[in-house]
């Protein structure tokens, strides 16, 4: 290893309280001639090392840290090491709430930058969104190999942010058998079919697993509107939880279908399931000047902003559908609404939130806060992990 990065002087004290991005500005020199995701020795201004990091020449983050410990090398150990402290919490999770579906690795969050890997049964479903971890690829995968000898790998690394690091989108088998068309997980005692190959992201949001089941105590014997269903992850909750009617909306037909097959497997009463292709925008509206009104509404949308400069544009989007959601709700409804924008911070949605009730002429109140769930924790060095917020609110 003999790259190395030089910081501007106190550019080090973000790295001192082990946050493990080094932006482009705060390099005052390159030393070598590193690849594309390499891993480099970082040393503050006064020639001190610092810690080892993939370099990113491409990106505003031009380098992640990979370790703050001198003697610690990056190879097929130190991955075993850090996949091994994952799993520990993981198992707990897994045998306390009957898990077959989770998160293995968040990324930074977990001491590996640029990487997020879902299991699904014996499944690993791969993200490599840094240079780093793209760099990494083939002892990572050894690693996976010799950690989880009984899974399959497959990647999921088509998305956009990899372009912001240099690299192509790639999807493919790493390891192991092609994925079905279904894999069937379970999580609070509920049967769900991921598409690994087809579906978002890895292919389900295991993150909002916590808020799910905090959904059921709202339901029973209520008219829900689940918007941006999905593959009906809410709505199979509310089902189970005693709601008389769920309304699920989404844009995706194939996702509605796979909503409908949920609700199948787990033997649900789909007569009081709809499952509706619509703009979830237009149909507020438009149920709205049909005086539709709902005990519950549940709104979890996609992120609405990638960067800083569509976050005002978010903003507007999340007050729109919020006000939206309180003019559809009866007196005393509940709105269970959430935002996984990681730019917007919690004191933000709650402010657009009190400003939709003022725009919908609604009196709101903040009854219980969510998160995301135990699988996707938050590195005490590493705010930017929390990214997953939302809020109950009482509306009358």
């Amino acid at each position: 290893m003999t790259a190395s990065i030089h910081l501007v002087k106190g550019r080090e004290k973000s790295l001192r309280r082990r946050h493990p991005w080094i932006f482009s500005r705060g390099i005052q020199k390159v030393e070598g001639n590193p690849e594309l995701g390499e891993t480099v020795s970082v040393f503050d201004a006064h020639g001190n090392w610092v810690a080892y990091a993939a370099f990113s020449p491409k990106s505003q983050i031009r380098a992640r840290v990979w370790s703050f410990k001198k003697k610690e090398k990056v190879d097929k150990a130190f991955f075993i090491n850090r996949l091994n402290r994952a799993q520990q919490l993981r198992t707990t999770l897994a045998d306390r709430d009957g898990l077959t579906g989770y998160r293995l690795i968040a990324a930074e969050s977990d001491g590996l930058p640029g990487i997020t890997i879902d299991r699904y049964q014996n499944f690993l479903v791969c993200q490599l969104l840094s240079a780093g971890a793209e760099f990494q690829r083939e002892t990572l995968i050894e690693a996976l190999k010799e950690c989880y000898p009984e899974c399959s790998i497959y990647e999921r690394s088509d998305v956009s942010v990899r372009k912001k690091e240099g690299l192509k989108e790639q999807v493919g088998v790493l390891h192991g058998e092609e994925p079905p068309k279904w894999v069937e997980i379970e999580e609070n005692g509920i049967k769900i079919s991921v598409d690994i190959v087809g579906g978002h992201k890895t292919g389900f949001y295991l993150d909002q697993r916590d808020s799910r089941l905090a959904a059921m105590k709202y339901v029973n014997g209520k008219r829900v509107l689940n918007c941006f269903c999905y593959t009906g992850g809410f709505g199979l909750y509310a089902l189970k939880g005693g709601a008389d009617e769920v309304q699920n909306i989404d844009v995706s037909q194939p996702a509605l279908d796979c909503a409908a097959r949920n609700a199948e497997i787990n033997q649900l009463d789909s007569s009081k399931a709809q499952f509706i292709n619509a703009d979830v925008f237009k149909l507020l509206r438009q149920y709205r000047d049909q005086n539709e009104l709902f005990d519950v509404i549940i709104m979890d949308p996609p992120k609405f902003a990638e960067s800083k400069a569509q976050l005002n544009g978010a903003c507007r989007g999340y007050k729109d559908i919020n006000m939206l959601a309180m003019q559809l709700l009866k007196p005393g409804g509940t709105l269970l609404t959430y935002s996984c924008s990681g730019l917007m911070d919690q004191g933000l949605f709650q402010k657009i939130i009190a400003d939709a009730a003022l725009d919908a002429g609604r009196h709101a109140q903040f009854i219980e806060r969510f998160g995301q769930a135990a699988d996707h924790p938050v590195d005490t060095a590493y705010p930017e992990g929390f990214y997953l917020k939302g809020f109950a609110c009482q509306v009358n």
